[in-house]
């Protein structure tokens, strides 16, 4: 081959200009054997005010631009936390009509909750991880773990249940395993987000002791165990501020006391002040609106107080411009941890263990409430008569944020039919819903007394009744946005199911739902099943339970009480909740769920921990390694477990300590420790625990420190909160500053 003169002359160029990059040196910033910490401050001192400005600020409803001319990616982020959200477009609230944005829907992290399974918890953050590294996804927005205080908030199903050590045990995993694939998870709502009516004002009034004791716990624990890559701030206020720029909760908490390294973010139009946001902590600021914008104003970023109005502050000298670096140092943390992570995982999406994990934490999630004479299982070969819309409807859409767009989603029905038999399987709708909304109800497109009279003509002809009702993700039932209406099941079930019982007995009654619900018709049930909002295999998984192929091993990670009032937010009136003039007053204190029961004898229908299975457990020789401790010991504890029953299953053991004479009052006992223990029929187990001595203190308000009195206490070790089959008793010897 001949070359031309021009052809040589630019091989030449290239090949000069090829080995000129080549010895140039990295950039320390783009260095992947230098330290994180230097890449941050390598790539911080190359940028300009305004490219720091915009790295702190939206770009789009999902993203922030990034450096362009360092090279510095943009950040996406995306909905949880049961799945990878759709895809929207840029600027507005419309899905973007991909095909190929759908994800395994995992079950509600009630359900997750209920497993009292950290391993599943952590195969549940994985498969989220995975699909959002395979979505490109650099932050996964959730989990959630704001405490359940009434069974009217909206968004309970997306949190872990009402005690702070379950949520603890579980958000850990779940996030280690989640940020394993170079993907963050971004904690919520950070904090004291525990309604969702008049969210965005609410002032909360809540004692120390019940901050530290109950609503930190959890958060604390996904810091500091979970080393947790970034947070979100809650729309409500704590001591008259916003939580997302609130100086005590975000700059002496969340970053000074626990070390916190990652980015705090706001939730979506959460900062209300650029000086506020500037100074206590804040160092993302996403929205649908801020800033005082509308609604219809379009790609009004450059508008948001974190953007021009705080560059004119920093300009005029009234606030430093290293308090942009400091988020700044924080964003790209982020990135060096995800998108300029060069050895993070390229992920996957609707696998095979994808699948099973769905399925497995959807089958040990169901909690077998009740079951008079063993009524479960159904056996095969009876005619069932399967009621209920929830039987039908697609319970991974509405909601508000946690939407999700499943590839597959099997109903209950469909469920059923496929284990029990098309031939033996009846159908009716029995009430109806109208179509999720997140800001209005509305109106069913059915006649309801057709439908119940439907109903009921298809109860007659059944063995058997399997009534799957409960909530949904409709506006003002398990929906952000706002709370529940009331305590009562909607659309009519509850006489529904009051009528199905009159002309067929035999009746289960399955409640879907991520909150506790009255039940003022249980005794004309058979068996009560609470199923949760269960994912992509959710019928597949019910099916499993109903037929016994599964036996039933979930515990109710929040109590349910006979009646609204018995819960202990409602016990005080509209100041306590939904609060009065914008201001909530947390008067029950520590005395949330079992800890209210149990202390002020007031029985719950079903108790916190609670949960059947088609076999027994026998419970004996409940001890602890030494009767007297030091502070700075660790007690171990020891209970004999064996299967009584006929079938294989599994239990989870619950440890609660009680003090005799604590200094200040303490909850009648609170939950120190569980383990989930599977036997075969007639195998028995030693099940061990350990307990720190410092797990047992209390937070002196008086002190601001964790304090560990010196006096007798007692483990007791049972099925539930109210279930307790022995108790173990022992001393601590002096009393301490607990290290916590």
């Amino acid at each position: 081959m001949t070359l031309n003169r021009q052809t040589i002359i630019t091989l030449a160029l290239a090949a000069v200009a090829t080995a000129a990059h080549a010895a140039q040196p990295t950039p320390p910033y783009l260095d992947d054997t230098k330290t994180i910490e230097e890449r941050v401050e390598d790539a911080l001192g190359r940028m300009t005010l305004d490219e720091k400005i915009a790295m702190i600020h939206a770009q789009s409803k999902f993203s922030t631009p990034g450096c362009p001319r360092l090279g510095i990616p943009e950040i996406w982020m995306s909905d949880g936390p049961h799945g990878v959200r759709m895809e929207f477009t840029w600027d507005e609230w419309t899905h973007a009509g991909w095909t190929n944005d759908s994800c395994t829907a995992m079950p509600a992290l009630t359900c997750l909750a209920a497993t009292f399974n950290p391993e599943l918890a952590g195969r549940y953050g994985n498969v989220v991880g995975e699909e959002a590294r395979f979505r490109n996804k650099d932050i996964i927005l959730g989990p959630g773990v704001n405490i359940y205080r009434t069974p009217l908030s909206g968004r309970n199903f997306e949190y872990m249940g009402e005690d702070p050590l379950l949520a603890s045990r579980m958000v850990v995993p779940y996030i280690k395993s989640l940020q394993s694939n170079g993907v963050a998870a971004c904690m919520k709502h950070f904090a004291l987000n525990n309604q969702e009516h008049d969210r965005d004002n609410v002032n909360v009034t809540v004692d120390e002791r019940a901050l530290n004791e109950l609503y930190l716990p959890a958060f604390r624990a996904g810091v500091i165990d979970g080393g947790v890559w970034s947070v979100m701030g809650s729309y409500n206020k704590y001591k008259g501020t916003y939580c997302t720029h609130n100086d005590t909760l975000v700059n002496q908490i969340l970053k000074k006391e626990w070390g916190f390294d990652g980015a705090f973010i706001t939730d979506w139009g959460s900062a209300h002040d650029t000086r506020e946001a500037a100074l206590n902590g804040l160092d993302i600021e996403m929205g649908s609106w801020t800033n005082g914008l509308t609604w219809g104003k379009s790609n009004a970023y450059n508008e948001y107080y974190m953007a021009e109005p705080l560059k004119a502050l920093v300009r005029s000298g009234e606030i430093s411009e290293e308090a942009v670096n400091e988020k700044v140092r924080r964003v790209l943390r982020l990135c060096y941890r995800t998108n300029m992570n060069r050895h993070r995982p390229w992920g996957s999406m609707h696998t095979t263990e994808h699948t099973a994990a769905a399925l497995e934490v959807a089958r040990e999630g169901i909690v077998l409430l009740k079951n008079d004479k063993s009524f479960l299982p159904l056996r095969t070969g009876r005619k069932l008569a399967v009621i209920g819309e929830n039987a039908v409807k697609c319970l991974t859409i509405g909601g508000g944020s946690s939407e999700l767009k499943p590839k597959v989603e099997i109903s209950p029905l469909e469920g059923l039919r496929k284990r029990f038999g098309e031939e033996n399987i009846l159908f009716s709708l029995g009430y109806a819903s109208g179509e999720p909304n997140y800001s209005n109800e509305l109106p069913s497109p059915y006649d309801a007394d057709s439908l119940m009279t439907a109903a009921i003509e298809t109860a007659k002809l059944a063995d058997a009744v399997v009534f799957i009702g409960g909530l949904n993700k409709n506006y003002r039932q398990d929906c952000e946005g706002e709370d529940r209406a009331t305590y009562s099941l909607p659309f009519g079930q509850g006489e529904l199911i009051a009528r199905l019982s009159e002309v067929n007995p035999n009746i289960a009654v399955v409640i879907v739902s991520g909150n506790a619900v009255a039940m003022p018709w249980a005794e004309k049930a058979h068996a009560i099943v609470q199923s949760w909002y269960l994912g992509s295999m959710g019928g597949e998984a019910l099916a499993d339970i109903l037929s016994g192929d599964i036996n039933p091993s979930g515990k109710l990670p929040f109590s349910i009480p006979f009646r609204l009032e018995d819960c202990a937010a409602h016990s005080f009136g509209e100041t306590a909740y939904p609060g009065v003039n914008g201001n909530v007053n947390y008067e029950e204190g520590l005395l949330v769920g079992y800890r209210w029961h149990d202390t002020r004898g007031i029985k719950a229908r079903y108790p916190f921990g609670h949960g059947l299975s088609y076999t027994t457990f026998a419970y004996s020789d409940l001890r602890t390694d030494r009767r007297q401790y030091a502070p700075t010991d660790t007690i171990t504890v020891t209970v004999r477990l064996r299967n009584s029953g006929k079938a294989a299953g599994a239990e989870t053991v619950q440890f609660y300590a009680a003090q005799k004479n604590p200094r200040l009052p303490r909850p009648a006992k609170e939950l120190k420790a569980f383990s989930k223990i599977r036997l075969e029929p007639g195998e028995s187990r030693d099940v061990e625990v350990r307990i720190p001595v410092a797990n047992l203190a209390y937070y002196n308000d008086t002190l601001r420190r964790w304090v560990v009195d010196a006096d007798e206490f007692a483990i007791h070790a049972g099925s539930s909160s109210t279930d307790l089959r022995g108790k173990a008793s022992f001393k601590i010897s002096e009393s301490s500053l607990a290290a916590r």
